[in-house]
């Protein structure tokens, strides 16, 4: 998969207080540059905490469900865009589907 937006993940990751968040989301990251999910259910059947929303959107839940990181995925193309990376609050105070 081609992850666009990795600058969403290093400009999180600037935010003080977040450190153990780092190696956590490179792991996320690399795991899913080398995946290959053409639908929903190949993305499930990797990864079985992730959760699987409307529209193309997924969240997945990073360094022992402390982070999320929300995503909308082109599956036809095999492109993640990352839409938000943050905290549970900061995940709680957004809308996922139109983030």
């Amino acid at each position: 998969m081609r992850v666009i937006a990795l600058s969403t993940i290093k400009a999180f990751l600037s935010r003080t207080g977040v450190d153990d968040a780092r190696e956590p989301l490179m792991a996320w990251f690399r795991h899913v540059r080398s995946a290959d999910w053409g639908k929903p259910a190949d993305l499930k059947r990797d990864i079985r905490t992730v959760s699987i929303l409307k529209g193309g959107r997924a969240v997945f839940n990073i360094a022992g469900n402390k982070y999320r990181i929300v995503v909308w995925i082109n599956y036809p193309y095999r492109v993640v865009y990352i839409r938000l990376v943050g905290t549970h609050r900061d995940y709680d105070a957004i809308d996922a589907q139109t983030v």
